[in-house]
């Protein structure tokens, strides 16, 4: 009877890894391997980090036509509070955004915007790059000025307690992370772990990605250690747990990345759920229970879930689903069924929160997660703009 079932997973595995070569050749063993050693589902009270991170890029596919910048920018300073401030979660908060803004697209005064609304509490801005044939000491450079700029011009990054230096959060442009395009494209950086962890970042939210920069590690929070010859350094690393200590260069926050049985190519190839929400895949009831259900948490805390789903919020197609009536529904089913006080409490979180938070569980903190919101990364002071 094992045998038999085995031998059927290995078949589905097979047929299923042909259709999707390109996007499942690096993750693909361990998710299988997950499906056979399943975590022990946990039957208690759930807290639910919800973290919703934005490749931000108001030049996209544009980059002569500042009005059609400002058009986008302004339509999220415009819709977005009147969209957020209809839901609460568990502490009182409406959802937060993080804006994730490239650094070769900065304009000052989309940054004035920004910051203003995340000092109303709508929420916060981190570092977002894209590169192509990059050197360490260029990157070195550029990563360092920007985070300055960040924070002496916008109040947009807070200063780490124990260097005095600004911290961010960083999602690498086109998935690349530490050079690791099957090609050597959009980056050319093998360092680039060593590199963020010197200039301040805390985290990176990269993932998942649709493609072979997809680390082998699935579904899990965990820490990679640089090889600094070698490109994709974080294929592989050591999971955060409670009770664990930092390890390594960089601490890596995945979204959830599974097979959709519910929804599938042909009628029968289930198609890949990587956490990605846009106008072509909106955030529907179905797969928010799907981002509960995977139950992404450290070792040894599963009571605490990470939820991180990520979009790129300036594509006027996905506007429409960002700000319209598919996000509505999407928070509406998460205060209804995932927020009830009793089984489950909702927390929307930026994704320094949910750093501060994961950090938290990892040190053995009990309790409501609201209180370590700032546990070690401090609020920013943004700076309100004069508009």
């Amino acid at each position: 009877m094992i045998i038999a079932l085995l031998l059927s997973l290995f078949i589905i595995g097979a047929f299923v890894f042909v259709v999707h070569k390109k996007e499942m050749q690096t993750w693909l063993p361990t998710y299988v391997k997950q499906g056979l050693f399943p975590h022990k589902k946990f039957g208690g009270p759930k807290h639910i980090m919800f973290c919703f991170v934005d490749h931000y890029e108001p030049q996209w596919m544009n980059k002569d036509n500042i009005n059609l910048e400002r058009e986008r920018v302004d339509r999220w300073m415009t819709d977005y509070p009147l969209m957020a401030t209809k839901y609460t979660d568990a502490d009182g908060y409406h959802p937060k955004h993080s804006f994730f803004f490239p650094e070769e697209e900065y304009r000052k005064e989309h940054l004035d915007k920004l910051s203003d609304l995340c000092a109303r509490g709508f929420g916060e801005i981190e570092i977002h790059l894209h590169h192509e044939n990059d050197t360490s000491d260029n990157l070195r450079s550029t990563l360092t000025n920007f985070a300055e700029l960040l924070y002496k011009d916008h109040g947009a990054l807070s200063l780490d307690p124990e260097t005095g230096k600004p911290t961010y959060a960083f999602i690498h442009g086109n998935w690349a992370l530490d050079n690791s395009h099957a090609h050597g494209h959009w980056c050319g950086v093998n360092d680039e772990l060593i590199i963020l962890k010197e200039t301040g970042c805390y985290a990176d939210f990269t993932f998942p990605s649709p493609d072979t920069t997809q680390p082998a590690m699935v579904n899990c929070i965990y820490y990679a250690k640089d090889e600094p010859e070698k490109p994709k350094s974080y294929n592989k690393g050591r999971k955060v747990k409670k009770g664990g200590s930092t390890w390594g260069d960089l601490m890596i926050v995945q979204g959830v990345l599974k097979l959709n049985w519910k929804n599938r190519k042909f009628g029968v190839i289930p198609k890949i759920e990587q956490s990605d929400v846009r106008n072509t895949l909106p955030p529907s009831k179905e797969r928010v229970d799907m981002w509960v259900d995977q139950a992404i948490h450290i070792e040894n805390r599963p009571d605490w879930i990470f939820i991180k789903v990520h979009t790129h919020g300036t594509q006027e197609a996905s506007m429409e689903t960002l700000l319209g009536q598919p996000i509505n529904e999407m928070h509406q089913h998460l205060n209804e069924k995932y927020n009830d006080g009793k089984n489950y409490f909702l927390h929307y979180v930026s994704s320094r929160e949910m750093y501060n938070i994961i950090k938290a569980a990892e040190d053995c903190k009990k309790g409501n997660p609201n209180d370590y919101r700032d546990f070690i990364i401090p609020k920013p002071d943004f700076k309100r703009s004069q508009l």
